[in-house]
């Protein structure tokens, strides 16, 4: 079985920090197992990554976009990449219940 390279893009890693200091400022004791796991989830995108389905933002943008749902319910929150060849680029993380992303916001 061939594994994808994992490339997590700054704009992503910016999104992870935000989104762990706002859980972070609510509920420091969870805020690390949290970000630990979203992370774990991540990695799981160097097998099989075409599994996850295409996001709402690909209609817009023009090319497929791919989102890991990561949580639950009202902590669910949309991992966005794109697959090219063998590298799987982690382009944007957003809280699930945000409108989704505009074309200029890419």
């Amino acid at each position: 079985m061939m594994k994808f390279k994992l490339i997590i893009q700054p704009s992503a890693l910016a999104d992870l920090d935000e989104a762990y200091l706002w859980i972070a400022r609510r509920s420091p004791e969870n805020a690390a197992r949290w970000f630990n796991r979203f992370v774990e989830a991540l990695q799981t995108l160097v097998l099989f990554p075409n599994r996850c389905i295409v996001a709402p933002e690909s209609e817009q943008i023009g090319r497929e976009i791919r989102q890991l749902l990561y949580g639950r319910r009202g902590g669910r929150y949309r991992a966005l990449f794109v697959v090219h060849g063998r590298e799987v680029h982690v382009l944007h993380i957003r809280h699930a219940a945000r409108t989704t992303m505009k074309p200029e916001e890419w």
